[in-house]
């Protein structure tokens, strides 16, 4: 197999050379230094500065955004406008969709969770963080401090702790979180922080690990390289991972059918079965799952399904009413294993209150 020459596993755009790599020889790590002298010495119409910029070029690349140059000083804490949309799934469990986190966020979001409980009485929340972004960690603390009724640790973005602040009105109802692997910086921030605090269930793929304390440094030539130095710390000082949030339960999308679901998700994509996995469950298992997902199921079957000692997660619904034949059905995998979590839970504490 012939493979183009890489720097650090960095390809050079010019490079007209090719290396033969076979059999287990593939699997191991370049040594930098080895093929920069080798392409020094033996490469044809390349100078030492072009093989120099090549390489800091190709480093850069590979590793954004934890590497990035920064031009127009510019600082993370500009961002563009919050994004919101706003739902509600079987007339009790309310859905936001943060777009951006960044400046006005947690008020904008704050006015629309108020309007969704004005109008109906909402046994729990998921909380859209998919394909969100944003670099101001101040904003995802504040988000996340409505979740909080007495002073918890929240997040420590080299700023020192942040602190939720006590509150009589704080959101109490079960919240599940939806993520992906585009949901970046701030946005996996406040995800941690609610899962972290056992607040919020979180549920997707890992996240994109974008979530970092950054530093700047001026190059000789004036630009300045922004790199991710530390983890962002959430909670008691629990680091969170730079290649990511794992979530807590696994619920992997074909990335042309997440984008579909996301901008409609009771839309029916026509196909066998293309959801990629979900995590712990066999191939069959899936098909029967996906099918189970999405159905929505009433209250008063889930309570009968615990009477019964039904696992309310993974027992399969087929043969069980739906709770409104009317309604559209929510296709969305990672959306409907949310609201069916969120009905779980709900029922839980209807049944131990009866």
């Amino acid at each position: 197999m012939k493979l183009k020459i890489t720097v650090g596993l960095l390809i050079v755009p010019f490079c007209a050379c090719f290396v033969e790599v076979r059999g287990k020889a593939a699997e191991q790590p370049l040594d930098f230094k080895e093929v920069y002298e080798l392409l020094r010495a033996n490469l044809a119409g390349t100078d030492e500065a072009a093989l120099d910029q090549a390489a800091a070029q190709g480093l850069i690349a590979r590793l954004h955004p934890k590497v990035m140059l920064v031009t127009d000083g510019s600082s993370f804490a500009t961002n563009p406008p919050s994004t919101i949309k706003t739902a509600i799934f079987d007339g009790a469990y309310g859905y936001l969709r943060v777009g951006q986190i960044g400046a006005a966020s947690e008020r904008q979001l704050a006015a629309a969770y108020k309007e969704l409980a004005s109008t109906n009485r909402l046994k729990g929340l998921v909380v859209d963080l998919r394909f969100a972004s944003g670099h101001d960690y101040a904003e995802a603390a504040a988000l996340a401090d409505w979740f909080f009724s007495t002073e918890k640790p929240l997040i420590d973005w080299g700023q020192g702790l942040k602190k939720s602040t006590p509150k009589t009105n704080a959101v109490s109802i079960p919240v599940t979180l939806l993520v992906n692997q585009q949901t970046a910086g701030a946005a996996e921030a406040f995800a941690g922080i609610l899962r972290q605090a056992d607040v919020g269930v979180v549920i997707g793929t890992t996240t994109s690990g974008q979530a970092s304390i950054t530093k700047d440094f001026t190059l000789r030539t004036g630009q300045k390289l922004r790199i991710a130095a530390a983890p962002i710390k959430v909670g008691d000082g629990q680091p969170l991972p730079l290649t990511g949030l794992k979530p807590d339960i696994h619920v992997e999308v074909n990335a042309e059918d997440e984008r579909t679901y996301f901008a409609d998700p009771y839309k029916a994509i026509s196909k066998t079965n293309r959801l990629a996995s979900v995590q712990g469950i066999s191939t069959n298992e899936t098909l029967a799952g996906t099918n189970r997902l999405r159905r929505r199921l009433n209250e008063a079957e889930l309570v009968r399904m615990m009477r019964e000692g039904q696992n309310i997660e993974l027992e399969p619904a087929l043969g069980l009413r739906e709770s409104d034949p009317s309604r559209p059905s929510v296709h969305d995998p990672a959306l409907a294993r949310a609201i069916d979590l969120l009905k779980g839970l709900s029922v839980v504490q209807q049944f131990r209150s009866i």
